[in-house]
Order: C-alpha cells, then sequence, then structure tokens
C-alpha cells in the first residue's frame, strides 16, 4: 500500500515539476487587440483596444502591415482599456492585415487583431437589410395607390352590410 502511494505521489510530482517548466514566467499573449471597425476603406479611422496592458498600462502600436505607421494605446473610462487611433492609408490595398501591440510598463503581452481593408463603402458597411414590397400579386393596406386600397376597402364594407343585412332577415323568417 505505501509502495502504491509512493508512486502515486511521485508520478503526481513529476507532472507538476513538468507543467511548471513548461508554463511561460510572463503573461504572454494575453487578451486580444479588438479593432473597430473591423472593415474599413482606404483612408478612414480605426480604433483599437486591449485590456491586455491593465488599467493603468499602455502600449506601443503597429500598424504598418496596411501602412497606418506606429501610434500609442493610452489608458481610457472604458473599463480596463487601453485604446490608440490610426488612420488608414488612401494609398492602401484591399485584404486582411494583422494589426499589432505591446505593452509597455513591465507587462510583457503582445496581442493582435486583424483589419480588412475594402474597397467599396458598401463592402465595408453591415450587410443590408432588405426593404421594400414582395410582389404577390395580393396587395397590402398601405399598397402602391392609395386609391385602389380605398376602393377594395368600400368594397368590403358593402358586402360585410349586406350580409348582415340578409342573415338579419333570414332570422326574422322574412325571406329572401
Amino acid at each position: 500500500m505505501r509502495r502504491t502511494a509512493r508512486l502515486l505521489s511521485g508520478s503526481a510530482l513529476a507532472i507538476a515539476a513538468a507543467t511548471m517548466v513548461a508554463a511561460p514566467a510572463f503573461g504572454g499573449d494575453t487578451g486580444r487587440l479588438e479593432v473597430f471597425p473591423s472593415t474599413v476603406v482606404p483612408g478612414a479611422e480605426v480604433t483599437v483596444n486591449t485590456a491586455a496592458c491593465g488599467a493603468d498600462g499602455s502600449a506601443a502600436g503597429d500598424a504598418t502591415a496596411v501602412g497606418g505607421g506606429t501610434f500609442t494605446l493610452a489608458p481610457s473610462t472604458h473599463e480596463q482599456d487601453v485604446i490608440g487611433r490610426f488612420r488608414v492609408p488612401p494609398s492602401a490595398q484591399p485584404g486582411t492585415y494583422e494589426i499589432v501591440a505591446k505593452c509597455a510598463g513591465g507587462k510583457h503581452a503582445t496581442v493582435a487583431g486583424d483589419l480588412v481593408v475594402a474597397l467599396t463603402a458598401t463592402a465595408a458597411k453591415d450587410p443590408a437589410q432588405p426593404r421594400g414590397s414582395v410582389k404577390t400579386g395580393v396587395g397590402g393596406a398601405l399598397g402602391p395607390d392609395p386609391v385602389n386600397t380605398a376602393a377594395g376597402v368600400a368594397a368590403l364594407a358593402v358586402a360585410a352590410a349586406g350580409g348582415t343585412w340578409l342573415l338579419h332577415r333570414r332570422a326574422r323568417g322574412d325571406g329572401i
């Protein structure tokens, strides 16, 4: 029994030691870099933020992949984020670019996010919501021609009144 317990505790110690050796000594790649808007046209301004650097931290941003150069991320009032901005140059080509920020002030975190550059503003916007009417042949209360709609409503009212009158006469026994 003691031998099994020693063997199990020795195995547990070996696993714990291996885990500690494999773990990095610093935070490394914690958090992520949020890019807003994530899809832009050339010439647009982009805002990036991350919580990886802490509330009082700062970071050096790098948007050279898209031609935006370097920028600084500073503490903001938004939770514990640091925030920065850069402008995508008008000469930027369409594609997906990696934007990177490296924390300063003792934090050794490097975070990255993707930015998509599109040629047209419509490609950079959210997908358009459908609008308009469906041509089913039935029409609607707010159809394209209010005169036809009013005539239809009047015809239905006359039919309802006539049907009610006929049912009333039948119930009284007058017949048709």
